[in-house]
């Protein structure tokens, strides 16, 4: 028994050494030649106002993305709200759970380079007929059997097919990080994103609130100065339709607000009556340093392009999986056991048995099924090519589109907040003119009106601000490999990072 177990081992590992793995080996396509942002190099900053949020920001070319990038904006509450929701939200958990499938179906598959070895005892009463002999050196027509028996089954991976599927597993569990991963990214970004456009809503708000009263005053004046006659019913009317427009707009933003905490809500995992923190632009910092990574560097950081590579790297496997099943197979089984009338018998010579056996299988005609296979994978690999290709230069669109907002926005805030400004000294000039009796008070009113919708733009403009840094950090990949978003431990975590080997 010991011999057999003995021999069958060695021929068993011999096979799998001189094992080859057919089909092409991955490798992950290189980033088109002269691929950038944009065709003028980018400008070392953007934003020239020296206070508020409309202070520069610079940008560091090739700087690492902080794994916890929304804490530049020096929000506790903020802060606090994103670790809530990466604990909490349930598509997180649902993809995490997901991961977890997807890693136990490449073990699975990684099986199948062992042998599959399974125990039998089968004990059996019998009697035999009287047409026969008894039972020889016993005497009698009744006899036991006890047999204990072992199956040992092992297909040899020849040509690598076992080896590709686990391969082609892997690449899929990768599929399933990446993609927890981007949703991660996406949590992230639409929270913060979501409490940016709460802080907006709320001084927009106020702003139309504001102007809607001053354009009160101003109907109030206009009305009084129609019954004297200094006034036509023309402008009292033209005033009151402004006004009636404007309160037409205050509950268009009331509902985006309330949505917004809805989606905040929602976000961080829990229903939309639960209590949260509000959020005013003012508790915001704008960054003054931004990272811009090298479009090299987007293959490894964004998690859409490493979900587009990990798909590539298992169609190619499949290819080897459909080559490998067109080829001849080696089945090989033992079956050592033993068979003895008493129980005692088990521990003495002479009662084992066994069997050793090998089955070549070639396949001859499948109706051109494994053939149609083979080219089915193939094309799938052209498909996951260009997907990736296209995955590629949309990620980098993303950070153009991103740069240029930072750049125009910037611009814009800058020339809103000079009208606002101007408005201002313009309102306190008014104002002043008023107490001497230079100007009448529709006048000032006026100036009230003009100082308040640049405001509303103002505010608009710092809100779009914000916004565009966050998208600058989404579009750069959000630095989830500085952080954990699996719950694994850091090394784990490390070692998920690399490129899967096939087995």
């Amino acid at each position: 028994m010991k011999r057999v177990l003995k021999n069958t081992t060695a021929l068993l590992g011999s096979v799998l050494i001189s094992a080859c793995a057919v089909g092409p080996d991955f490798h992950r396509p290189d980033l088109p030649k002269d691929v950038n942002y944009q065709a003028t190099p980018l400008a070392g900053t953007v934003g020239n106002a020296q206070s508020g949020t409309g202070v520069a920001q610079h940008f560091q070319s090739g700087v690492d993305i902080p794994g916890k990038w929304w804490e530049i904006f020096r929000n506790p509450q903020l802060n606090a709200l994103v670790e809530q929701a990466l604990a909490n939200n349930q598509s997180m958990k649902a993809m995490q759970t997901g991961l977890k499938s997807a890693w136990e179906q490449r073990r699975i598959e990684g099986a199948g380079l062992y042998p599959t070895i399974s125990a039998s005892f089968n004990p059996t009463r019998n009697k035999t007929s009287r047409v026969y002999s008894p039972v020889p050196n016993n005497n009698t027509w009744l006899y036991n059997v006890h047999t204990a028996q072992l199956t040992i089954g092992y297909v040899p991976d020849l040509w690598g097919g076992t080896r590709r599927a686990i391969e082609a597993a892997g690449a899929q569990a990768e599929i399933q990080k990446f993609q927890l991963e981007a949703t991660a990214l996406t949590l992230i970004s639409d929270l913060v994103s979501a409490t940016i456009d709460e802080a907006t809503l709320r001084a927009q708000i106020e702003a139309t609130q504001d102007l809607i009263a001053s354009q009160k005053s101003a109907l109030k004046l206009i009305t009084a100065r129609q019954k004297f006659g200094d006034a036509s019913e023309q402008d009292m009317v033209a005033q009151l339709a402004s006004v009636a427009q404007l309160e037409a707009t205050l509950p268009s933003l009331k509902l985006q607000l309330a949505q917004t905490r809805d989606q905040l809500a929602v976000l961080v995992g829990v229903a939309p009556n639960t209590p949260l923190p509000t959020f005013r632009l003012e508790q915001f910092t704008l960054p003054q340093t931004l990272p811009v990574s090298l479009p090299s560097d987007l293959l490894n950081q964004r998690p859409d392009i490493r979900a587009a590579q990990a798909q590539i790297q298992s169609a190619s496997a499949q290819i080897g999986v459909a080559i490998a099943n067109r080829l001849p197979n080696v089945q090989l089984s033992a079956l050592p056991g033993q068979a003895v009338g008493t129980m005692s018998d088990f521990f003495k010579p002479g009662y084992g048995n066994w069997t050793i056996a090998a089955t070549v299988m070639q396949p001859i005609f499948q109706g051109g099924s494994l053939l149609h296979a083979e080219r089915q994978a193939r094309d799938n690999l052209l498909q996951a090519n260009e997907t990736y290709k296209a995955t590629v230069l949309s990620a980098i669109q993303d950070v153009a589109d991103s740069l240029h907002a930072l750049d125009f926005d910037a611009d814009a805030l800058m020339a809103n907040e000079s009208a606002y400004t101007a408005t201002g000294k313009s309102l306190k000039i008014a104002q002043t003119q008023l107490r001497l009796g230079d100007v009448s008070e529709l006048m000032v009113l006026q100036a009230q009106q003009s100082h308040a919708q640049a405001r509303l733009a103002y505010v608009q403009a710092q809100g779009a601000r914000f916004s565009d840094s966050v998208g600058l950090f989404q579009s750069l990949g959000g630095g989830w490999w500085n952080r954990n978003d699996l719950g694994m431990t850091p090394e784990a975590q490390k070692a998920l990072g690399k490129s899967l080997l096939p087995w």
